[in-house]
């Protein structure tokens, strides 16, 4: 009988930024899963510009256009194999959501911030691929998705939502005033357990 240790699987995650741009508090997110074993890919869709505000961040993805940039966070898939987790921080949930939904493949989703009707990108969530959404209670971005989320848990029994206490949308950003460092440090425990378990 084999008693060594069970190896850890190792997965791939392509994460897409939140509207404030590739922060150092998203890339210290990415080291923390790079640290446990994971690849991490986390493409720049702002030209390394990053933002004071999200009113600031919006108003440049609006002047480069949203749709575009959002194409962009796609593409970035095209050069990865089809087996990714898609992961994504508020604004980024638009690329990843639509990426889980539609690639092909795909090993799970962790929607960050926000989440979107299903509906925007197909009739169901694709069966037997898992996900996790993630948000404050009391965030006003996050509240307006809170509908969408719990309609996709109710459709799937791969999906789980944690719904934290407090009201900052953007608080697993360590580079940001929005930071908790105790909602995060959860964040980070319970998607280690998730990518640990695809």
């Amino acid at each position: 009988m084999d008693h060594s240790p069970r190896r850890q699987r190792m997965v791939e995650v392509l994460l897409h930024h939140h509207i404030q741009g590739l922060t150092d508090g998203v890339r210290a997110f990415a080291d923390e899963l790079r640290a446990a074993g994971h690849t991490v890919h986390t493409p720049d869709l702002f030209d390394g510009r990053t933002f004071d505000s999200i009113e600031d961040g919006f108003a440049y993805a609006r002047s480069a256009g949203l749709d575009a940039i959002r194409e962009r966070g796609a593409a970035a898939a095209d050069d990865l194999g089809p087996d990714l987790v898609h992961a994504g921080f508020s604004f980024g949930v638009t690329i990843a959501q639509r990426l889980a939904q539609t690639r092909p493949g795909a090993r799970g989703a962790l929607l960050v911030y926000s989440c979107l009707p299903v509906s925007e990108f197909g009739d169901a969530w694709p069966e037997g691929v898992p996900v996790q959404v993630h948000g404050k209670e009391d965030d006003e971005f996050f509240d307006e998705d809170l509908p969408a989320a719990r309609e996709l848990v109710a459709s799937t029994p791969a999906a789980e939502l944690f719904v934290y206490p407090g009201d900052q949308h953007l608080f697993a950003d360590s580079s940001l005033d929005a930071y908790d460092s105790e909602a995060s440090a959860l964040l980070v425990q319970r998607v280690l357990a998730f990518l640990a378990s695809v």
